[in-house]
């Protein structure tokens, strides 16, 4: 059923905005700002830091002295010249009115910006962040409630299984293995390679995805892609103390709950029971 178009409305897109080697200025060094430089270190970018060396934050002080892609000026903001070659700004000062004019200036030179504490003058928020390897969940609330996000993101974080991080890294690989076995993109062999990963995806669990090496993921595709079938862990070498001693030898992805959805179902079903329980 299509969605009701009047409620379409009053929500961000959430994206993972890739910044690997762009250059990210934050105008800060306080608490708020040592939790920007570690999402933007995250994100594989250059920093430039600009904050007074007397107001910098313990951790931020350890970024500037451990981290080789910040560059660190012991000053205030100087103006437009310091947003030359810039792809982002963050600012995170105590001064609203230097905070709105540097705000200002980016607009004018369409560099997206936030500003802490100031929703208005923001383009994109931070949320809430889950963080396990590749793993990334954001919660956001589009600047209403910080704190709520956070209570949220708390809740959520009970619901994902060990081994959650590790198993998608082990996934990717299979995955990038997988497009060289068939290549290309679309059309029935693009089909039924999705097909392929996603019954993988249902009928393994996280702690068996993450103990995939190289010689797993070659028998895997040589016994399960070639054959058209899902082998169990054992089946390619694994071991593991969870596994089930009367499963298959090679397992119906439709007669097994699907890990990876219900997993989804879970996060999804808690921040509902949050969002609308009485408070």
């Amino acid at each position: 059923m299509p969605p009701d178009i009047s409620s379409l409305s009053g929500g961000s897109l959430i994206v993972a905005w890739q910044l690997k080697d762009k250059n990210v200025l934050i105008v800060g060094g306080g608490d708020v700002a040592s939790g920007r430089i570690e999402s933007i270190l995250v994100a594989d970018a250059h920093i430039t830091l600009i904050a007074p060396r007397a107001g910098l934050h313990p951790l931020t002080k350890h970024f500037i002295d451990n981290s080789d892609r910040i560059t660190y000026h012991d000053r205030v903001f100087a103006g437009p010249q310091d947003l030359a070659d810039i792809d982002m700004v963050l600012t995170a000062i105590d001064d609203v009115e230097v905070s709105r004019q540097i705000c200002a200036l980016c607009r004018e030179r369409k560099i997206p910006v936030n500003v802490a504490d100031i929703p208005p003058s923001c383009d994109f928020y931070f949320g809430s962040q889950i963080r396990s390897g590749p793993l990334q969940i954001m919660i956001s609330t589009n600047g209403r409630s910080p704190k709520l996000a956070n209570i949220i993101r708390k809740r959520i974080e009970t619901c994902i299984p060990d081994h959650a991080g590790e198993a998608i890294e082990k996934v990717g690989e299979l995955r990038e293995k997988l497009k060289e076995r068939a290549p290309g993109v679309g059309g029935d062999l693009g089909k039924r390679r999705m097909r392929w990963m996603i019954d993988v995806c249902s009928s393994w669990s996280m702690e068996e995805l993450a103990l995939l090496d190289d010689k797993m993921i070659a028998r895997l595709l040589d016994e399960g892609w070639e054959k058209n079938q899902v082998p169990r862990l054992e089946d390619v070498g694994g071991h593991t103390k969870k596994a089930s001693a009367n499963a298959t030898s090679v397992r119906s992805p439709s007669l097994l709950l699907p890990t990876a959805v219900g997993f989804v179902a879970g996060v999804l079903c808690s921040a509902a029971f949050l969002l609308t329980r009485p408070r």
